[in-house]
């Protein structure tokens, strides 16, 4: 006697992973982002994908619930957006059963920023717009924008969207950074108290990596953000799986600008971000 196992059915897998229950009219959204394959099918990869999406999207909906709440027509940014599949999905979920907000994707590579505006208007999502431009000289019309998002910029890309966060001055910023690689260099070769840290390639790569992201949530401390540092998925999804989640509450923080200083004092080296300290 031969044994099969059934295959789920795609309409079942999605009403485990969809936070709503009409998963089925998203489908030919998800179709067109690549994440079902055209016969509807949902492979291993894009599961884990979808299941980072919308985690993501589900810690992010009581900050777009409250700009929604406050802003007649609030402008999330979704910076370094690849093919978008962020604010598509944030868009599906949330602003357009609220019937209002925008989503305007900023991405550098004009060919996905193209694919992204066909796919806008084949899908009906009116108020999502695509600029493409480096995040480091993008600049929205009107400067406003009341959230960020970065999901994955690589390097110094994650430092672009804090700069670009706080020339907007953006109530909420949402980071998941990727490959840092600027410490490390900066690191390389440097004596003082604490070399010992960074003596080792593989772990000046790793507390590279770590005192980046420290020096990112003191940033945006000293600029009055109040910051929480979490995991975004398990290691099982990606190794690149940590959150920088920072709330606008007050214009600035002198304590955490204090702790700032004497940290990259202590570090004896200097990264690019702290431009925005002198601005």
């Amino acid at each position: 006697m031969s044994l099969t196992t059934q295959k789920p059915k795609i309409k079942d897998v999605l009403a485990e992973l969809w936070p709503t229950g009409r998963p089925e009219s998203s489908v030919a959204l998800l179709k067109a982002l690549h994440i079902l394959t055209r016969d509807g099918a949902l492979n291993a990869d894009s599961r884990r994908k979808l299941k980072q999406i919308l985690h993501l999207t589900q810690i992010l909906r009581p900050s777009i619930d409250a700009l929604l709440k406050d802003i007649e027509e609030p402008i999330i940014a979704d910076l370094g957006a690849g093919k978008s599949y962020l604010g598509f999905i944030l868009y599906d979920l949330i602003l357009s059963a609220a019937g209002r907000g925008r989503v305007i994707g900023v991405e550098s590579r004009a060919d996905l920023v193209e694919k992204s505006k066909v796919l806008a208007a084949d899908s009906g999502f009116e108020r999502m717009e695509f600029i493409s431009s480096p995040i480091s000289a993008a600049t929205l019309p009107g400067g406003r924008v009341d959230m960020v998002t970065a999901l994955h910029a690589c390097d110094t890309a994650t430092d672009d969207a804090i700069r670009f966060a706080l020339r907007h001055e953006a109530k909420t910023i949402a980071l998941v950074p990727c490959c840092q690689a600027e410490m490390a260099q900066l690191l390389k070769g440097k004596s003082g108290p604490m070399h010992e840290l960074w003596r080792h390639p593989i772990q000046r790569r790793e507390f590279g990596a770590h005192v980046t992201n420290v020096i990112r949530g003191l940033v945006l401390e000293a600029h009055g953000y109040k910051v929480r540092v979490t995991e975004l998925t398990g290691l099982e999804h990606s190794m690149k799986n940590e959150l920088i989640l920072a709330e606008r509450h007050q214009h600035g923080n002198a304590q955490a600008k204090g702790e700032l200083m004497r940290l990259v004092e202590q570090l004896g080296v200097k990264p690019g971000l702290m431009d925005v300290m002198t601005a």
